[in-house]
C-alpha cells in the first residue's frame, strides 16, 4: 500500500462510518478497502453484525460501481452496507448527465449517451440517437431515435419536426414509416403508455408527466 490514505474507517453510534476519497480512481479506492477489510482492520470488524454507512464525498458512482464497493464490504461476511451516499445533490447529479449537442446528425452517425440529450440541429435520414433517458431535438427529427435503451419507459423522444424513420421506447416500437408522412409533425413528443408508443403535442407534456408521477405514487 502507498502512504497515502484514501480511506478512513471511523466507529459511530450506528456502527462504522467509511469515508471515501473523491479525487482518486475507483480502482485506487476498491484495492485500499480491500486491504484495509482483511489486512489492517480485523479487530474493528470482527464480532457481531455491523453496519456500514458509506459516504462518497462528491464523487458520482453508477449502481454498478457502487455494488462493486458493497461487493467488497459484504465479503466480510459480518459487514451490512447500509448506505451509501454522495454530497452530490440529485439536481446536479441529473445535470451531469445531461449532454447538450449542437450539430447534424448524418447518414451513418450515431450519437449515443447515458442519460438525457438535448440536440441543437437535425437528425437526417440514417441517423441514430440512442440515449438511455430523454432525448429532445430542437429540430427535424428524421432519422431514428431510441431512448430507453436501458429498458426505462418513463422517457419521452420530443422533436420541432417529428418525421422519424423509426422511435423506439425501450422495447416498444413505432408506427410504421408512411403515417409519419401525414398531418402535422410540428412540436411532437412520443412517450411510452401500458405498452404502446402514443403521440402528442409538446403542450401536453406536462400533463403526461403529472399522470406518471401520480401513477406511481399509487
Amino acid at each position: 500500500m502507498t502512504d497515502k490514505q484514501h480511506i478512513m474507517i471511523k466507529g459511530v453510534k450506528e456502527g462504522l462510518l467509511f469515508l471515501l476519497d473523491d479525487q482518486c480512481t475507483l480502482d485506487d479506492l476498491l484495492k485500499e478497502l480491500k486491504y484495509k477489510l482483511e489486512k489492517t482492520h480485523q479487530q474493528l470488524l470482527t464480532g457481531p453484525l455491523v453496519h456500514v454507512n458509506v459516504k462518497l464525498g462528491k464523487r458520482l458512482l453508477s449502481e454498478e460501481q457502487k455494488e462493486e464497493i458493497k461487493t467488497v464490504i459484504r465479503a466480510q461476511g459480518n459487514l451490512i452496507v447500509q448506505s451509501i451516499e454522495s454530497d452530490v445533490e440529485e439536481s446536479e447529479s441529473a445535470s451531469a448527465r445531461l449532454q447538450v449537442l449542437t450539430s447534424i446528425v448524418r447518414s451513418g452517425q450515431t450519437v449515443e449517451h447515458d442519460g438525457d440529450l438535448f440536440l441543437m440541429g437535425d437528425v437526417n435520414p440514417g441517423g441514430t440517437l440512442l440515449c438511455t433517458g430523454d432525448i429532445y431535438v430542437m429540430g427535424a427529427l428524421r432519422g431514428m431515435a431510441h431512448a430507453g435503451t436501458s429498458g426505462r419507459t418513463d422517457v419521452i423522444i420530443a422533436a420541432s419536426l417529428m418525421k422519424p424513420t423509426q422511435l423506439r421506447i425501450a422495447d416498444i416500437v413505432s408506427r410504421p414509416l408512411e403515417e409519419w408522412m401525414t398531418g402535422d409533425s410540428l412540436m411532437e413528443f412520443a412517450y411510452w403508455n401500458e405498452g404502446q408508443m402514443k403521440i402528442d403535442k409538446l403542450t401536453q407534456l406536462f400533463r403526461v408527466r403529472q399522470q406518471s408521477i401520480m401513477f406511481k405514487g399509487v
